[in-house]
C-alpha cells in the first residue's frame, strides 16, 4: 500500500523556495500571516509561465509569498493585489523590492475583496487567485467568472481547508463556503476545474473559451 502521507511530504518538500521569497515567509510567520506552500507557489509559478500570464489578479497580498511566486512565472506580468490590511501590504513591498520587480508590474488596493472586484474590468485577467476574505468566497468566484478572459484561470489555495472539506461531519462556516464553492465551481459548465491536495488543498478552474 503506498504511503499517500509521505507522498504529499515528499511532493511538498520537492521544490526549494527562492531566497528572496523564503524571507517574505519568514516575515509572514513573525506577523502570524499564513501563506500558501513552497508546493502551491511553484504551481503559481507554472500557471503564470504556461499561460503567458499578463494581467493577475490576486485576493489576499499577506506579505507577498503569493504574488512573489506569480511574478517569478512572467517577468513581463502585472499584478492587483488586494488585502484590507495595510500593514500586509507594506511588508509584501519588500519583499517585491528585494526581487527587483518594478513598481509598474504592481498595483496595491488597499480594502476588501468585495469592494474592490466589482470595479475591475470584464475579461481583462489572465489569472485570478483567491487567498483571502473566506466569508465572501463564493461572490469572488462569480466575480472572477466576470473578470477572467475566456481560458482565463482562477485559483483558490487551502480548498480543503485543514482536511475538514472531506469530513461531512464538520459544519462550521469557513468549512462550509469551501464547500459550497467547490460545489458551485465542480457544478458550473462554464468552468473546467481539478482539486488537487496539493498544500492545504488547491482547486485550479480554467474559463472555457466561447
Amino acid at each position: 500500500m503506498v504511503d499517500k502521507i509521505s507522498s504529499w511530504k515528499y511532493s511538498e518538500e520537492f521544490h526549494k523556495e527562492p531566497e528572496v521569497i523564503a524571507r517574505a515567509r519568514a516575515r509572514a510567520e513573525e506577523m502570524g500571516i499564513e501563506s500558501i506552500t513552497p508546493s502551491v507557489g511553484a504551481a503559481l509559478a507554472v500557471l503564470a509561465a504556461s499561460m503567458n500570464a499578463k494581467a493577475i489578479v490576486e485576493v489576499g497580498t499577506g506579505a507577498g509569498v503569493s504574488g512573489l511566486w506569480l511574478q517569478s512565472g512572467n517577468s513581463t506580468s502585472v499584478l492587483a493585489s488586494i488585502d484590507p490590511e495595510i500593514q500586509h501590504q507594506d511588508l509584501a513591498k519588500i519583499g517585491f523590492e528585494q526581487a527587483g520587480i518594478a513598481s509598474t508590474r504592481l498595483r496595491m488596493i488597499n480594502g476588501r475583496s468585495s469592494e474592490v472586484l466589482v470595479n475591475l474590468a470584464d475579461e481583462a485577467y489572465d489569472l485570478v487567485l483567491l487567498d483571502g476574505d473566506i466569508d465572501t468566497l463564493l461572490s469572488q468566484v462569480k466575480e472572477s467568472l466576470r473578470l477572467l478572459r475566456p481560458g482565463g484561470v482562477l485559483v483558490i489555495p487551502h480548498a480543503l481547508w485543514r482536511d475538514r472539506v472531506p469530513d461531512q461531519v464538520l459544519r462550521d462556516e469557513i468549512t462550509e463556503e469551501f464547500r459550497t464553492v467547490l460545489q458551485f465551481i465542480n457544478n458550473n459548465e462554464l468552468f473546467v476545474s481539478t482539486l488537487s491536495t496539493m498544500g492545504d488543498g488547491l482547486l485550479i478552474a480554467s474559463k472555457k473559451l466561447a
